[in-house]
């Protein structure tokens, strides 16, 4: 009956509590109960009170929160509706004061929040005495620590794990991967003190025939000093996707010929005929920007180039979408209307648009041309952009430690603002930079996996984990806006990587539908018709849309796995048995080239 009312989010089935007992060391995991729930190392308990929670789906219920410096956690009192919420302080947005001490009507005095993963709650108090200001004060207190000059959660964990997460990605590494450097090509570390671009990563990769002096020079006609850099390099046609942010043409259309010669150098590295310049942006909205000081590479100034205006909105459009979203999913949905009430908030034809985007960068580079990608700034469509694209065309990225490069790479390397897209900490729930653009990323990787079934190495549940983590503040992973921030604040030294948790447990998030393939171009189809709403992110705190399970189909794969590895090792143990002396008239009959066990593994696929 308790599950037919509201799913219970604890941790078999809630990635931000996937608990990390069976990963970290059992000295570290030294926790106290707080009622059903086990506390982080570094977890401390603030205050715990009674209250009612009233829940969106059964109604006023009688219970318990308890208040960490990590989580807001609640517990209903009634046994017959186990009802329980587990929500890291880092999900949430907003918390507000509901009714007043003259406030008429039953559960009318209490608190409204606002969180940042698609649900609300409330929960009322008793009126006298000003029952709601401690838990109002040290709610708002801990919910938004930068605000009231505490540290965030990740500075406070205490967590251990086997595998180190920071060693994931290591610049050098991934540019001998993609056969880096050449003699087109080569490694600069002219910003190895963040001098030349205070958002960009130390290690750059620029043409071979660009002079450290020519990208001082290119960096002062370009949006925040960020340069066209390489991102990607197609192995065998030598094709680039480089990206960079807007030039600064201003209402006067300045020129800049090192700008101008410094793009060419890009399309001579692999004799490129035209250099393909994909702006992210509305063709209008870049016409706009050139009143900021901005703008677009115009015909006359960038002869061997051809600009492709993509249309994708900017973050505020983003917002206000997810946030219409939001409206028509949480509590209820609106089923009368469904469909129409989804097309109202525009986010699958936004999604639409950059997954779109992606493909023509990702076939221009297939095709041999070499691409440069821009926004306005070069760290929220750009990202997008260019991280889709290398997906489709590089399988690497497809596999679950090569996925967690391409986001260390492309996002957090080069500076897309989580902090002030997210607002880890900060109060200012109304804060303009706030945006969904990471969120939108991940949408449409989950977009590719329900096209692509067997081409990806990790699962749904890591993708969801990635989000619920996005907001936690329990690893560090997606704290601040770029590296020089992160230098600047120890991060690596004092916090855990989120990709220790995955890494000390790989199997959790892998698929096992997977099939690798080195060579293949993956193509997802943009048209409406294919693209659908990722109903168990946004829609899973109704209980109407159960968290879903495991799909029979799936849970039959995986038992099929295990079956085949329990009868490759009998096997293993036959042979091994029948190569002892005693056996030897067994292993005369054999015959001289017969498989071994692993051998045998590489031919037992299932197709589909």
């Amino acid at each position: 009956m308790a599950s037919a009312s509201i799913p219970v989010y604890n941790s078999s089935n809630n990635p931000l509590e996937n608990s990390s007992s069976h990963n970290a060391s059992r000295e570290s995991l030294k926790m106290e109960p707080l009622a059903d729930c086990s506390l982080l190392p570094g977890e401390e308990r603030i205050i715990d009170k009674d209250i009612i929670y009233i829940c969106p789906f059964s109604g006023a219920l009688k219970g318990k929160v308890f208040i960490t410096n990590y989580r807001l956690y609640f517990k209903s009192a009634d046994a017959d509706l186990a009802v329980t919420l587990d929500v890291p302080l880092g999900a949430i947005g907003r918390v507000e004061k509901m009714g007043g001490a003259s406030s008429r009507g039953e559960n009318s005095y209490g608190l409204d929040i606002t969180c940042k993963d698609m649900r609300n709650l409330r929960f009322a108090l008793k009126q006298e005495g000003h029952s709601r200001r401690d838990i109002f004060d040290i709610l708002f207190k801990y919910a938004f620590p930068l605000s009231h000059g505490l540290l965030l959660f990740a500075y406070l964990s205490q967590e251990k794990f086997e595998e180190n997460g920071w060693s994931v990605y290591k610049p050098m590494d991934e540019f001998r991967r993609q056969g880096l450097p050449n003699d087109k090509w080569r490694v600069t570390f002219i910003n190895a003190n963040y001098e030349l671009c205070d958002t960009y990563p130390t290690i750059l990769v620029v043409p071979f025939k660009a002079t450290e002096e020519d990208l001082k020079k290119v960096s002062t006609f370009r949006s925040r000093g960020r340069i066209a850099v390489l991102s990607w390099i197609h192995r065998e046609n030598q094709a680039v996707i480089c990206r960079c942010s807007q030039p600064l043409v201003g209402m006067s259309g300045k020129r800049n010929k090192d700008d101008e010669r410094y793009l060419d150098l890009i399309r001579e590295a692999n004799g490129t005929a035209k250099l393909t310049i994909y702006d992210a942006r509305p063709s209008v909205n870049a016409v706009a920007n050139k009143a900021t000081g901005g703008g677009y590479e115009g015909d006359d100034a960038y002869q061997n180039a051809e600009l492709v205006f993509l249309d994708i909105h900017n973050i505020h459009v983003m917002r206000e979408s997810l946030k219409k979203l939001k409206d028509i999913v949480y509590p209820n949905v609106e089923e009368s209307h469904w469909l129409s009430s989804l097309e109202s908030t525009h986010w699958l034809e936004h999604i639409k648009l950059v997954i779109s985007g992606a493909i023509q960068v990702a076939d221009k580079i297939s095709g041999g041309n070499s691409v440069v990608v821009h926004c306005s700034d070069g760290w929220d469509r750009t990202a997008q952009l260019t991280s889709l694209a290398m997906l489709m065309l590089d399988s690497h990225y497809r596999t679950l430690r090569g996925f967690q490069v391409l986001l260390e790479k492309e996002w957090i390397s080069f500076g897309h603002k989580f902090a002030n897209r997210i607002g880890h900490g900060d109060k200012n729930h109304a804060d303009q930079d706030r945006s969904p653009i990471f969120v939108q990323f991940i949408d449409c990787v989950w977009q590719m996996t329900k096209q692509f079934p067997t081409a990806f190495e990790f699962n749904e549940r890591l993708l969801v984990t990635i989000l619920d983590h996005l907001f936690s503040c329990r690893f560090g992973t997606f704290l601040y806006n770029c590296e020089s921030a992160r230098d600047t604040n120890e991060l690596r030294s004092k916090t855990v990587s989120l990709w220790s948790l995955v890494n000390s447990d790989p199997s959790f998030y892998q698929n096992p539908f997977y099939t690798p393939e080195s060579n293949r171009v993956l193509y997802p189809v943009a048209s409406m018709r294919h693209l659908e709403l990722w109903v168990t992110y946004y829609i899973r705190w109704n209980p109407r849309i159960r968290q879903q399970q495991q799909s029979p189909v799936e849970q039959r794969y995986i038992e099929l796995l295990a079956l085949r590895d329990e009868y490759l090792k009998k096997l293993e143990e036959l042979q091994l048995s029948d190569s002892s002396p005693n056996s030897s008239h067994l292993s005369n009959s054999s015959t001289p080239n017969a498989a071994s066990p692993t051998q045998h593994v590489t031919h037992l696929h299932t197709p589909f």
